[in-house]
């Protein structure tokens, strides 16, 4: 087994747990982002709100895959 397939069924393991639990994920997200905007004096929110909706689309796109598909 070498390190490409170790790495595989990593990202099999991280799309199955986004799959199951994907609304946490997100909660995690906003909680992130909440806090660095909190962390900025809210001098940078639209940058923020803008990077959790990124992080938030391909975290959705990534566990909406099956552990079985290549990108």
């Amino acid at each position: 087994m070498g390190i490409g397939d170790k790495f595989d069924g990593l990202k099999d393991k991280a799309k199955e747990a986004l799959g199951q639990h994907g609304d946490k994920a997100d909660q995690g997200v906003d909680k992130a982002g909440e806090f660095l905007d909190e962390r900025t004096g809210g001098r940078h929110s639209e940058h923020i709100q803008t990077g959790t909706e990124k992080a938030k689309e391909g975290l959705d796109r990534f566990g909406g895959q099956q552990p079985d598909q290549q990108q």
